[in-house]
Formats: C-alpha cells, sequence, structure tokens
C-alpha cells in the first residue's frame, strides 16, 4: 500500500538552506485577505525576518493580494517568481495556480496539479514542511483564517524541526476550520489574533538568540555552559536519557525554544522552574524526542524493501523460523506498521515465495507518550490523510473519526519502552529500521549505535537509515545494499555489544545496595524446608523492585540471567538474555496495567512459546509474572509493592 500522492509531501530532494535569520511561512484561505492586512500592518519595517503568504487562490484567479498589502506596509511586497532568493525585511506572496516549495533559501514554483477527487490540494502544508526541511529552527508557521486542515501537517513538521507555531484565535477568526484542526492536534505554540502575533513572533526569537551560541554552539558564557549542563543532568536523572553527547546547536536551541515559550530570559530562571515542575521536564523531554515520522515516509524506500530487501531476507531464511525486524526510535508507531503492511502486501502479491512466514516486528522508543500511542495504533484523520482509500479500507478500521490499525497488523508489532544506547539488544534481527535518529547524534554515539545494531543482525541482515544518514565511521560492519535509499548489509564480522549503565540507574542500585533493613537470619526447621522445596522443586524466578532491580533470587536463574560485559547491574531487562528482555519488559506492563484496574486485587498474566537461544540451541519458555499491591504473603514482606515474575 504506497502513498495517496497528494500536495502534502514535497517529492524532490531539499537543501538546507545557510541563511541564519527566520523565514515565517503564513497560510490562510477563506476570509484571508483581511486577516492578511491585520498581520502586515502589525510587522516592523526592520524585523530582519522573510515573510511568505500562501492562500488558496482559484486556478483561473490573478492575484490581487501583492498591490491590496502593499497599501497596508512600507515592506516591499513581492509576487514571487520561479527560484527568487529570499531575503530578511520583504514579503513574499505565491502566484495564482501555483504551488510553493522553500529548496536552499530560494522559493520555487511549480504547476499546481489537475483537481482530481483523490487528491487534495494543500499548498500550505506543502510549503510549509518544505519550509521545516530546509530552515530547520528558523522557520515560522502561521495558520490563519480557512476551512479544511491545510496547515496542520506544516505546523507539525515545522515543530519537529524545531520552529515555533502560531494559530488565528478561534474566536476573531471568520472561519475557524484551519486553524482549529492544528490547535486540536497539538502542534500550536501561541494562538492570538493576527495583529498580536508579529510582536510575539519578534519577542520569542529575541529571547532565544539572546542567549544563543555563535557558530559551532560553544560560545556560550560560563555561567549559562554550566547551567545548559545542570538542564542535561536534570533530565538524566529524571528521565534516564544523557544528551550529552547529542548535538549541542539542536538540544540547546531547543533549551531555548522551551525557555521562550515558558517566558524565562536566562537559563538559571528555566532551571530553577524544571526542578519544580514536572510537566515543563515532560514538555522539554518531549521537545528534545524530535519525532519526525509518517505512514510510508519515503514511497520509493518501501519499494525497495519490497522488491529487493524482503526477497533477500526470505530465501536466507529456515522453513519455520520468523522474520524478525527492529523498529529502533519507532515515535508513534507508523514506521512499524508500514513496514508489516508492506510484508503482508509481499506475501499476498508473491504466492510463490512460499508459505507466509511468521513475522515479528520490534517497535521501541525512549518516550512513552509515544509508545503509548504507537500502542493503541489509533490515529487522526490528518495522520492517515497520505493513505489511498483502499488502503486504509484494507488495513485500518475506523471508529469516532479515527483511524485504528487493523488486528492483524497490530498482532505482528509489538512496542516497547527501550534505549539501544543503554539497553541490551534484541538478537536475530534481519532488518533494522532507525531512520532520522542519527543525525541528531555526535560521531561518538552514531558509531556506539551503529555497532550495536551490527551486533543485533543476522550475518546476513540489513539496515535502514534516514536520508541524511551513513556507516562511513563504521566501513568494517556495513556495505551499501541500495545505497540511493540508505539500505545497508551486515558485513560478516564478530558482533560486540558494551553494556552502559546511566547514572541514573547505578544511583537506583547503590539505593538499593545500602538500603538499611536487616536480613532475616531465622534458621528454624520450617525454613530450612521451605528453602530445599522452593531451590528443588519451584521454576526459578526472581523477586523485583518497581524499577526492575532484582533484590532476591529463587532457585538457578543462569540459564536465563548473566552478567553482561561493563559495570554490574541487578537490573532485570539488563541482566535477561537474548531473546527474553523484550518479553520480560511487556508482559510485566500488561501485569501493571491489570492492577491498575484492579488495585485492590493480585494480577498474573502467563506467555507461552517465548524462544531464546541456550547454548546455541533455541528453546522455548512459558513465563508468568505476577504483582501484588499488598504485602499478604512472606514473600512479599520484607519488599512492598515489589513484583515477583516466575520463570518456567
Amino acid at each position: 500500500m504506497k502513498n495517496q500522492k497528494d500536495q502534502k509531501t514535497p517529492n524532490k530532494a531539499l537543501i538546507k538552506s545557510k541563511n541564519r535569520f527566520p523565514v515565517v511561512g503564513i497560510g490562510a484561505s477563506a476570509g484571508g485577505l483581511a486577516a492578511f492586512k491585520k498581520f502586515i500592518k502589525s510587522i516592523p519595517e526592520d524585523s530582519g525576518m522573510a515573510y511568505v503568504l500562501v492562500q488558496h487562490l482559484a486556478p483561473k484567479h490573478d492575484s490581487l493580494l501583492p498591490k491590496l498589502l502593499q497599501k497596508v506596509t512600507k515592506i516591499p511586497v513581492l509576487e514571487i517568481s520561479d527560484e527568487i532568493k529570499v531575503e530578511p525585511n520583504k514579503i513574499y506572496i505565491i502566484p495564482s495556480n501555483k504551488m510553493l516549495l522553500s529548496n536552499d533559501g530560494k522559493l520555487e514554483l511549480s504547476p499546481r496539479p489537475k483537481k482530481s477527487k483523490k487528491l487534495q490540494n494543500l499548498p500550505i502544508d506543502l510549503f510549509f514542511t518544505s519550509l521545516a526541511w530546509v530552515h530547520q529552527s528558523h522557520s515560522i508557521g502561521v495558520v490563519l483564517t480557512g476551512t479544511g486542515s491545510d496547515g496542520t501537517e506544516g505546523l507539525k513538521a515545522i515543530k519537529e524541526h524545531g520552529g515555533i507555531t502560531f494559530a488565528h484565535d478561534l474566536e476573531s477568526a471568520e472561519y475557524n476550520g484551519m486553524p482549529k484542526s492544528a490547535v486540536d492536534a497539538g502542534v500550536v505554540d501561541f494562538v492570538l489574533t493576527p495583529d498580536k502575533i508579529p510582536a510575539k513572533i519578534l519577542e520569542t526569537i529575541k529571547k532565544i538568540n539572546s542567549k544563543e551560541a555563535n557558530g559551532n554552539g560553544q560560545n556560550y558564557n560560563g555561567q549559562d555552559e554550566d547551567v545548559f549542563k545542570q538542564i542535561l543532568f536534570l533530565l538524566r536523572a529524571q528521565k534516564g536519557t544523557d544528551f550529552t553527547y547529542y548535538k549541542q546547536t539542536t538540544i540547546r536551541r531547543r533549551i531555548l525554544r522551551r525557555m521562550a515559550l515558558a517566558n524565562k530570559e536566562e537559563p538559571s530562571d528555566y532551571l530553577e522552574q524544571l526542578k519544580s515542575s514536572t510537566s515543563e521536564q515532560d514538555l522539554l523531554y518531549q521537545d528534545l524526542m524530535i519525532p519526525v515520522t509518517s505512514f510510508f515516509r519515503d514511497t520509493q524506500v518501501f519499494d525497495t524493501l519490497c522488491n529487493t530487501t524482503f526477497p533477500n531476507i526470505i530465501k536466507n531464511k529456515k522453513d519455520g523460523v520468523p522474520i524478525r525486524i527492529w523498529v529502533a526510535g519507532c515515535s508513534t508507531g507508523q514506521e512499524a506498521y508500514s513496514i508489516a503492511i508492506c510484508l503482508l502486501e509481499f506475501f499476498e502479491n508473491n504466492p510463490s515465495s512460499g508459505p507466509r512466514e511468521k513475522i515479528q516486528i520490534f517497535g521501541t522508543d525512549i518516550s512513552e507518550p509515544a509508545i503509548v500511542k504507537a500502542r493503541s495504533g489509533i490515529y487522526n484523520k490528518n495522520e492517515v490523510q497520505d493513505l489511498s482509500p483502499e488502503g486504509l479500507k484494507k488495513y485500518f478500521i475506523k471508529r469516532d473519526g479515527h483511524y485504528q490499525i487493523d488486528k492483524k497488523v497490530r498482532e505482528i508489532c509489538v512496542f516497547a519502552l527501550h534505549n539501544f544506547l543503554m539497553d541490551p539488544p534484541f538478537g536475530k534481527i534481519d532488518l533494522v529500521s532507525c531512520r532520522n535518529v542519527l543525525i541528531y547524534m555526535q560521531p561518538y554515539l552514531q558509531k556506539k549505535v551503529l555497532t550495536t545494531f551490527h551486533y543485533a543482525l543476522n550475518q546476513k541482515g540489513y539496515l535502514l537509515l534516514g536520508k541524511s544518514e551513513t556507516v562511513s565511521n563504521v566501513p568494517d560492519l556495513f556495505a551499501p545494499s541500495k545505497k540511493a535509499y540508505k539500505i545497508f548489509s551486515r558485513k560478516d564480522k564478530r558482533g560486540r555489544f558494551m553494556l552502559v549503565t546511566s547514572q541514573r540507574s547505578e544511583q537506583k542500585l547503590q539505593d538499593n545496595n545500602t538500603d538499611s533493613r536487616e536480613e532475616n537470619t531465622r534458621t528454624d526447621f520450617q525454613k530450612i524446608a521451605d528453602d530445599v522445596i522452593l531451590r528443588n522443586y519451584t521454576p526459578a524466578g526472581v523477586v523485583v523492585n518497581e524499577t526492575m532491580d532484582i533484590v532476591h533470587f529463587r532457585g538457578d536463574t543462569s540459564k536465563f540471567l548473566e552478567q553482561f560485559p561493563g559495570k554490574p547491574t541487578h537490573n532485570l531487562l539488563k541482566m535477561a538474555k537474548l531473546g527474553l528482555a523484550f518479553e520480560l519488559r511487556n508482559i510485566l506492563h500488561k501485569v501493571k496495567k491489570n492492577l491498575q484496574d484492579d488495585p485492590e486485587g493480585r494480577s498474573s498474566v502467563v506467555k507461552k512459546d517465548i524462544l531464546i537461544e541456550l547454548n546455541e540451541h533455541t528453546q522455548g519458555f512459558n513465563r508468568s509474572c505476577s504483582f501484588t499491591q499488598t504485602c499478604g504473603t512472606a514473600l512479599f514482606s520484607s519488599f512492598p509493592r515489589s513484583w515477583t515474575c516466575r520463570i518456567q
């Protein structure tokens, strides 16, 4: 199933601009003239920004906007000609019957496509999306009055790339369909009347620029530099993610963006707010996640997967061995579901390839809200508007105005919180997809991640990266398979994985190890008998606390748990052998969710036929987990609110 080729997503290569001044895109439809006038009247002549106006116009209607708007401002108002260079303190107007792209600091026109029932004409989304790609954090999007939803996906792209977004106040908008769609989608930073938006843009940009380093991001003053480090340390302690080796120019501009939105001028003031506000911690953390995803993003990549990569994977498969795919940094799940649909269609269209193998797709991310949404498989109308009507009908179920992935697709996709920089990777993987994540990391982390993926892949496995990503710093691990589409094959070299423990988990481990609880040293005969029975006649198991650190072992767990190279750990998920950690994480999630529904009770879940590798042989096991809210037995008497997990 491929994208419905509407006019929302640029289908050509875009080149980032070297311009450092903000470019403001303003979109409007019905009632746009009056809103444009109010907006432009409020722009100072020396704002240092460029403004591009995009309005829905009838194909054969000559635009009078340049003449009408020039009457209300002294700033030059220009109708766009093809490849006109964008300059600050100028206003640019799209001509009629044209589509507009931003590319390499220029504005490019293309013919408007012919009207079609299947294709939507979304010039604002198209321009805003290109604006986000080309101008990154210097892009600003404004959606004014209009009907429909054009502009929503464009604002989403701008926000994802670190830009700032605005929408017309719903009460004052002549037609509030477009701004309401954007607000409801959660992609708007400020909702204001058109005459108040320019001043807010200037105020916000001024706050960001006053504290932004010049050039390479290393020229902050000493005090601000220390505060930025403290902010990252706080996030690492509270969220478990270390952003130290991410690209600091991107990270710090996003911190400055959150400061401006929170109306804080000094980093030290913002740090104090972060210390006292978990909600602001969540907002900053989500801003730093940089989620950029959609269904069937880059359709040519999926064509190549179906035509070349999947056949090669299936050809190398032994009978009965499942196809295993890991989507690392899956965000809200669209990438994982797209690959699942692609595989299902491949088997449907190629019955001669043999019986359909079992498919296992693991989607992981460090963002809990993203994983929650991925698990639900529910998306709004804007998020599925790229898909064809046939694809929506075949693979989605419409519910209450939203669309949920069909059960047959959801059943082959499992989602879990997982940090591939710290947590043990999955094993026996045929394809790792990690797109547009490495670009935000420094070379040190990129090399570590690629080494981990190499370790996780089968001998003839494949790696899929994003458009701007490469494996050049690990040439001994991967070779190009389809270089144009960023698909690489694993080189036959012994894999390795270095387990890294964050300071956050180290602190938790230290807290557990220094617990002042006294051990029960009672040596009565009943206890000795219990110990003999537990050791010889019950399944191996562990007792863990809520942070998944093991506080007690039961029986011989060596078949299932082991210490990996690096610093020692008692964390269950870090000690679990390949094939088991992912399953443990998910069953524990289910147990806890069941208990939330019945907080006074006890929850138990059993998972059957788990495959893990023991002594180079794959064996199947059943596993049960239970959790109790109260201390009802001797096993739990010393560990309030602890988990018990039995491996059978």
